[in-house]
């Protein structure tokens, strides 16, 4: 071969390995997250790089955003994500609807952070005046839809669709905002940054702290969960990654002040606008980071589903969901208590 030819050859190689990049050589890892606060590991994981730090040269991140749990949940099913930050509803309903396949619950990511706010004007004083009222949740059959159904029973009322005469709207949140101020709504069940933003700018008042309703005021929020498959194959992979989330969840709780500056900057850099300071500051107050998944809540949460008539004619097997021993392995190498 010529030098020409060689010095052709050789411009390729380089070129490749241009292309191709750091990437060469790297494990790929591929999660999915929600721009949203309930998402804090996930937010300021991304923006200040724990994680890449914590999982070494070796691997990639690939983040994936989602704005709502069935999509994260169809990108698992279809291999296109290994792990995802997600509610308790979207996680059950993808365990069930694999046959207890697809997915496991490998740590918890946030506590609290859901509250039922009614318009000032709206009339609403106590449980009974919902009677006859419009009441919106994001979406039929998501955490906080079950939970407002869940309450209804409680007080002996039931929706619309089952008989009784409230009407639970599925409504997107900001939509919510929107029907609050043109006075077309008496009250919703969102979450946060939401239920704040329906206080402080839709007239609205708290009618209900959902944590009120849970012992010790703890109910999971959002938890990290894996594909079965990858957990399998990539043990090393999400024991490195749950030891950083843990790590990070601690540093949150130490660091708040910090720790809401860089979820904020990572909200605006995906959304293109920053949460005002006054409802990033009120929401986060009624919520914490936990690595805690708070098993017996969410197993609460199925059972209010299956009431509600979510997960079919016969309460599902949730015996397998959980898959908390590298999170145990992390916790004991801390010296900290395990979780059950």
């Amino acid at each position: 071969m010529s030098k020409t030819g060689y010095s052709r050859v050789f411009f390729y190689l380089l070129l490749g390995i241009f292309l191709t990049g750091s990437a060469v050589g790297q494990t790929v890892i591929r999660v999915g997250a929600f721009p949203n606060i309930t998402h804090p590991q996930a937010m300021i994981g991304k923006n200040n790089g724990w994680f890449d730090k914590a999982m070494g040269s070796g691997v990639k991140i690939e983040w994936k955003s989602f704005n709502a749990g069935p999509s994260a949940i169809e990108a698992l099913f279809a291999g296109a994500i290994d792990m995802t930050y997600i509610g308790p509803n979207p996680a059950i309903s993808g365990y069930v609807r694999s046959n207890g396949e697809a997915l496991r619950i490998v740590a918890g990511a946030t506590s609290g952070g859901a509250a039922l706010v009614v318009r000032n004007d709206s009339g609403i004083w106590k449980p009974e005046d919902f009677h006859g009222k419009k009441v919106a949740s994001p979406q039929v059959g998501n955490t906080q839809d079950v939970a407002l159904r869940a309450w209804l029973i409680s007080h002996g009322m039931k929706s619309k669709d089952k008989g009784g005469d409230v009407q639970v709207i599925p409504l997107a949140n900001p939509d919510q905002l929107t029907l609050f101020l043109k006075k077309e709504l008496d009250g919703a069940w969102a979450p946060e940054p939401w239920a704040t933003r329906l206080i402080q700018l839709g007239n609205g008042r708290l009618f209900l702290d959902e944590r009120t309703l849970w012992p010790n005021g703890d109910f999971i929020t959002a938890h990290l969960i894996v594909r079965t498959e990858f957990l399998k194959q990539r043990p090393d992979l999400v024991k490195n990654w749950i030891r950083a989330h843990v790590e990070l969840t601690e540093w949150i709780n130490g660091h708040l002040p910090e720790a809401k500056k860089l979820l904020n900057q990572q909200i605006a850099k995906e959304t293109g606008k920053a949460l005002p300071d006054a409802v990033l500051d009120e929401s986060f107050g009624r919520m914490k980071a936990t690595y805690d998944p708070l098993r017996g809540s969410l197993m609460q949460a199925a059972k209010s589903a299956f009431e509600a008539g979510f997960l079919g004619r016969q309460m599902p097997d949730l015996s397998s969901l959980y898959d908390l021993s590298l999170l145990n392995q992390v916790l004991a190498e801390k010296g900290k208590k395990g979780i059950q």
